[in-house]
Protein backbone atom coordinates (compact mmCIF):
# COMPACT_ATOMS: atom_id res chain seq x y z
CA UNK A 1 0.00 0.00 0.00
CA UNK A 2 0.87 3.38 -0.90
CA UNK A 3 0.36 6.50 1.20
CA UNK A 4 0.95 9.85 0.61
CA UNK A 5 0.86 12.26 2.82
CA UNK A 6 -0.55 15.54 1.74
CA UNK A 7 -0.04 19.11 3.38
CA UNK A 8 -2.99 21.67 2.72
CA UNK A 9 -1.65 24.96 2.17
CA UNK A 10 -2.96 27.83 4.03
CA UNK A 11 -5.14 29.97 2.25
CA UNK A 12 -4.94 33.30 3.43
CA UNK A 13 -7.97 36.04 3.01
CA UNK A 14 -6.44 38.75 1.16
CA UNK A 15 -8.62 42.12 1.10
CA UNK A 16 -8.85 44.60 -1.59
CA UNK A 17 -11.08 47.54 -2.51
CA UNK A 18 -12.00 48.75 -6.18
CA UNK A 19 -10.43 52.18 -6.32
CA UNK A 20 -10.73 53.54 -9.73
CA UNK A 21 -12.48 52.32 -13.03
CA UNK A 22 -11.21 54.10 -16.28
CA UNK A 23 -12.22 53.62 -20.05
CA UNK A 24 -8.02 53.60 -21.61
CA UNK A 25 -9.07 53.00 -25.01
CA UNK A 26 -13.10 52.91 -26.51
CA UNK A 27 -13.29 53.89 -30.39
CA UNK A 28 -16.68 53.00 -33.18
CA UNK A 29 -15.02 52.57 -36.26
CA UNK A 30 -18.11 52.46 -38.51
CA UNK A 31 -16.87 52.22 -41.63
CA UNK A 32 -15.10 49.05 -40.75
CA UNK A 33 -18.62 47.29 -40.04
CA UNK A 34 -20.74 45.09 -42.49
CA UNK A 35 -23.65 43.55 -40.97
CA UNK A 36 -23.27 40.76 -43.33
CA UNK A 37 -19.78 39.95 -42.61
CA UNK A 38 -18.23 37.21 -40.26
CA UNK A 39 -17.47 38.73 -36.93
CA UNK A 40 -14.27 37.91 -34.73
CA UNK A 41 -12.96 38.97 -30.92
CA UNK A 42 -9.95 39.42 -30.12
CA UNK A 43 -8.57 39.73 -26.16
CA UNK A 44 -5.82 40.44 -24.02
CA UNK A 45 -5.35 41.18 -20.15
CA UNK A 46 -2.14 42.11 -18.59
CA UNK A 47 -1.40 43.29 -14.93
CA UNK A 48 0.27 46.02 -13.29
CA UNK A 49 1.47 46.85 -9.89
CA UNK A 50 2.56 50.10 -7.91
CA UNK A 51 4.18 48.89 -5.61
CA UNK A 52 4.51 52.92 -3.73
CA UNK A 53 0.58 53.00 -3.34
CA UNK A 54 -0.33 48.95 -3.10
CA UNK A 55 -2.21 48.68 -6.00
CA UNK A 56 -3.13 46.03 -8.77
CA UNK A 57 -4.04 47.36 -12.26
CA UNK A 58 -5.98 44.84 -14.51
CA UNK A 59 -6.49 45.88 -18.06
CA UNK A 60 -8.68 43.99 -20.28
CA UNK A 61 -8.77 44.98 -23.95
CA UNK A 62 -11.13 43.94 -26.28
CA UNK A 63 -11.48 43.99 -30.33
CA UNK A 64 -14.26 43.14 -32.59
CA UNK A 65 -12.86 42.83 -36.17
CA UNK A 66 -14.21 41.61 -39.82
CA UNK A 67 -11.49 40.71 -42.32
CA UNK A 68 -8.70 42.28 -40.14
CA UNK A 69 -10.67 45.62 -39.72
CA UNK A 70 -11.53 46.54 -36.13
CA UNK A 71 -14.67 48.37 -35.97
CA UNK A 72 -15.36 48.48 -31.95
CA UNK A 73 -11.96 48.68 -29.72
CA UNK A 74 -12.58 48.71 -26.11
CA UNK A 75 -10.41 48.83 -22.95
CA UNK A 76 -11.24 48.99 -19.11
CA UNK A 77 -8.93 49.15 -16.22
CA UNK A 78 -9.76 48.70 -12.87
CA UNK A 79 -7.63 49.28 -10.07
CA UNK A 80 -7.53 47.75 -6.89
CA UNK A 81 -6.11 48.71 -3.56
CA UNK A 82 -4.50 45.95 -1.32
CA UNK A 83 -3.99 46.83 2.20
CA UNK A 84 -0.79 46.49 3.91
CA UNK A 85 -1.10 42.98 5.75
CA UNK A 86 -2.86 41.83 2.45
CA UNK A 87 -0.13 42.84 0.60
CA UNK A 88 2.60 41.38 2.61
CA UNK A 89 1.46 38.35 2.01
CA UNK A 90 2.78 39.03 -1.85
CA UNK A 91 6.30 39.50 -0.63
CA UNK A 92 8.56 36.43 -2.19
CA UNK A 93 11.34 34.63 0.30
CA UNK A 94 13.45 33.02 -2.12
CA UNK A 95 13.07 36.10 -4.57
CA UNK A 96 12.93 39.93 -4.74
CA UNK A 97 9.52 40.96 -5.99
CA UNK A 98 5.78 39.52 -5.56
CA UNK A 99 4.27 36.51 -5.93
CA UNK A 100 0.43 37.20 -6.47
CA UNK A 101 -1.55 33.54 -6.61
CA UNK A 102 -3.50 33.18 -9.74
CA UNK A 103 -6.85 32.51 -7.71
CA UNK A 104 -6.54 36.11 -6.63
CA UNK A 105 -5.93 37.46 -10.29
CA UNK A 106 -8.60 35.39 -11.30
CA UNK A 107 -10.99 37.24 -8.97
CA UNK A 108 -9.73 40.65 -10.27
CA UNK A 109 -10.44 39.86 -14.06
CA UNK A 110 -13.52 38.67 -13.72
CA UNK A 111 -14.15 41.73 -12.09
CA UNK A 112 -12.81 43.24 -14.14
CA UNK A 113 -14.05 41.83 -17.98
CA UNK A 114 -17.77 42.37 -16.38
CA UNK A 115 -17.19 46.03 -15.51
CA UNK A 116 -15.70 46.08 -19.67
CA UNK A 117 -18.71 44.09 -20.72
CA UNK A 118 -21.16 47.05 -18.30
CA UNK A 119 -19.18 49.95 -20.47
CA UNK A 120 -19.15 48.33 -23.60
CA UNK A 121 -23.25 48.02 -23.17
CA UNK A 122 -23.16 51.11 -22.36
CA UNK A 123 -21.45 53.29 -24.42
CA UNK A 124 -23.60 51.13 -27.70
CA UNK A 125 -26.98 51.42 -25.69
CA UNK A 126 -29.35 52.72 -28.83
CA UNK A 127 -26.80 51.68 -31.46
CA UNK A 128 -26.65 48.95 -33.71
CA UNK A 129 -23.56 48.31 -32.29
CA UNK A 130 -25.35 46.94 -28.85
CA UNK A 131 -25.69 43.93 -30.09
CA UNK A 132 -22.04 42.91 -29.73
CA UNK A 133 -21.33 41.92 -26.39
CA UNK A 134 -18.25 40.20 -24.42
CA UNK A 135 -18.74 36.64 -24.03
CA UNK A 136 -17.95 34.58 -20.78
CA UNK A 137 -14.34 33.65 -20.85
CA UNK A 138 -12.49 30.64 -19.58
CA UNK A 139 -10.38 32.72 -16.96
CA UNK A 140 -8.35 29.11 -15.68
CA UNK A 141 -6.99 29.20 -19.40
CA UNK A 142 -5.87 32.63 -19.47
CA UNK A 143 -4.27 32.35 -15.84
CA UNK A 144 -2.73 29.57 -15.41
CA UNK A 145 -0.15 30.00 -12.77
CA UNK A 146 1.06 32.78 -9.78
CA UNK A 147 2.39 35.81 -11.14
CA UNK A 148 5.80 37.44 -9.95
CA UNK A 149 6.47 40.74 -10.40
CA UNK A 150 10.22 42.35 -10.20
Amino acid sequence: MVRRDVMKKEVKKIDFKLQQIKTEQFAILEDNYNPKNETSLATSVSFRLDQETMQVGVFADFTFSQAKKIFIKIEVSCHFEIPNHSWEQFKHAQKQGLQIPKDFLSHLLIITVGTTRGVLFAKTENTRFNKFIIPSLKIDEIITEDAFFD
